[in-house]
């Protein structure tokens, strides 16, 4: 993937907009996307989404949409509840491109689904799945509950301090976190110790997305405030 993020910056910035199927958000080396000339975003319709799609323009066009759109899925018949999986092997029937298709989850009783292109168009008409009537509802871009702009205090930019403190967690539930593997400092496994800087995106399964947006200042304890993008 490294190689080819390559060839696709270079063809942003010769003034393209440039956008990816659903990947898996661990192969996205986030650094190489740091250039003044180039503007990216990175959608898979969840805050901490496996799966996402990639779009990088250049820095004169202002803004771009996502191309992702995420659909709710309600089993009509009263008929005996499904899971994931069982919703995963009705829809893989469908014959959708596979890489046109990013996360599932579960809600309720219902089925949350991030699709791209032909898929969420054929997602957006589906009134049948398995031979049972269903209700889709398009919720947009994104199923999360938002994003907050959030300014916070911390000691150091250790990657460990700065994800409990934008998630509002203690230090040693995110610790918990970053030992199972489920914390991630531009797509790869973060390590406690790692540092967090400006423009880097730190995500945790099941708490969401932190975009580090700036430092604020230094206070005079020799602290930082920090202003960070929170995604729940």
């Amino acid at each position: 993937m490294k190689q080819k993020l390559a060839t696709l910056v270079a063809q942003a910035r010769g003034g393209r907009v440039i956008r990816t199927e659903f990947v898996d958000a661990n192969e996205i080396d986030r650094r190489l996307l740091n250039e003044d000339d180039l503007r990216h975003k990175i959608a898979g319709g969840f805050p901490d989404a496996r799966r996402v799609v990639l779009t990088l323009h250049p820095a004169h066009i202002p803004e771009v949409d996502a191309g992702v759109s995420v659909f709710r899925v309600t089993l009509d018949d009263g008929g005996p509840a499904w899971d994931a999986q069982d919703f995963l092997v009705q829809l893989r029937r469908l014959d959708l491109a596979e890489d046109q298709l990013g996360d599932v989850r579960e809600e309720r009783g219902d089925f949350l689904i991030a699709a791209s292109g032909k898929a969420a168009q054929a997602l957006e008409t589906l009134s049948e799945l398995g031979g049972r009537p269903v209700q889709v509802e398009e919720l947009g871009e994104s199923a999360g509950r938002g994003s907050k702009l959030r300014e916070v205090v911390v000691p150091s930019m250790r990657v460990d301090v700065v994800g409990a403190k934008g998630f509002g967690v203690s230090r040693a539930y995110f610790q918990q976190g970053i030992d199972g593997g489920k914390v991630r400092l531009n797509g790869a496994p973060a390590r406690a110790s790692s540092e967090i800087r400006e423009g880097d995106s730190l995500s945790a399964d099941g708490l969401g997305r932190i975009d580090f947006k700036r430092v604020v200042n230094e206070t005079r304890r020799g602290n930082y405030k920090v202003e960070l993008d929170v995604h729940k």
